[in-house]
Order: structure tokens, then sequence, then C-alpha cells
């Protein structure tokens, strides 16, 4: 009688230690990029600082400069971009990162017409100083292709040649 009764606790318990245990670690899916409109224009706030890496140039014709800017108590990241490489892009990854490993990420579509443009993260509230911030941009071929560009906030100029 024992070992039933052992048996059966042991059926009633094992799926219950499979349900405890930790769920498998598992990578989300790139979400689709946000379009962005050839004409967009950043949204100016009154009393926003904004601290900026240099405008950088990739050999393949991808311009960029991002920002990190700070205004009415909120933070957010902005890249500002040209695509003058004749080719759509499969996206513009911009990252706001933040005190205590907070990190932003937004995916905005670019296009092939060489206008410039505009990808901003959502406005959050700071959670420090604006100096604790920073944020990166990075421009890609279509197709899986090869990294084109890579922004930062506090990236310092290029060394002349």
């Amino acid at each position: 009688m024992t070992g039933l009764a052992a048996v059966v606790v042991f059926t009633v318990l094992l799926p219950l230690a499979g349900a405890s245990a930790e769920p498998e670690a598992r990578s989300a899916p790139e979400p689709p990029p946000v379009p962005v409109p050839a004409d967009a224009k950043a949204a100016p706030v009154p009393g926003a600082s904004a601290r900026c890496g240099p405008e950088l140039r990739s050999p393949e014709g991808v311009e960029a400069q991002t920002c990190v800017l700070a205004g009415g108590g909120r933070t957010w990241a902005r890249a500002y971009y040209r695509n003058a490489t004749g080719a759509e892009l499969r996206s513009v990854v911009l990252a706001l990162m933040g005190p205590a490993g907070r990190t932003v990420q937004m995916y905005c579509a670019v296009g092939a017409e060489d206008e410039p443009g505009v990808c901003e993260t959502p406005r959050e509230r700071s959670r420090g100083k604006a100096g604790e911030y920073a944020a990166v941009s990075e421009f890609a071929a279509a197709q899986d292709g090869p990294l084109l560009l890579r922004s930062g906030s506090n990236s310092a100029a290029p060394a002349p040649r």
C-alpha cells in the first residue's frame, strides 16, 4: 500500500516540478521596421538639450549623426541620416542605453531615396543625468547584408587621413 501511495504522489508531483522549471531563454524576433517618411522633421522640444556624436559617412554612401536628447523630464535618442547608396537598407537599429542597463531599441525602415531622414526612440522618463545615456545607430544593407555604418552619440570624430 505504501508503494502505491508513493507512485500516486510521485505521479502528481512530477508535472508540478516540470511547470516550475525555468523557461528556456529565447531571443525575440526583430520587429518590423517603422517607416519614416522622407520629409520627416524632428519635432523640436522647448528647452531640450542634445549631445551628438560627429557626422559620419561610410564609403558606400550612408551618412549619419546620432544624438541623445533630454527635455521635459524625458530622454530619447535620435539618428539623422541620408542614404545615398541607391538601395534600400535593411533597417536602422537605434538604441538608447541608460543607467542601470536600461536599453530602448527602435527599428526604422530606410528606403532607397537620397533624402535626409530621422529615426527616433520613444521618449522615456529620465532615470539619471543626461551624461549617463548613450545612443548608437547601425545601418545595414538589405537581405542580411553587411553593416555599413555605426554611429554613436559619444563617438570621437575620425582622425584626418
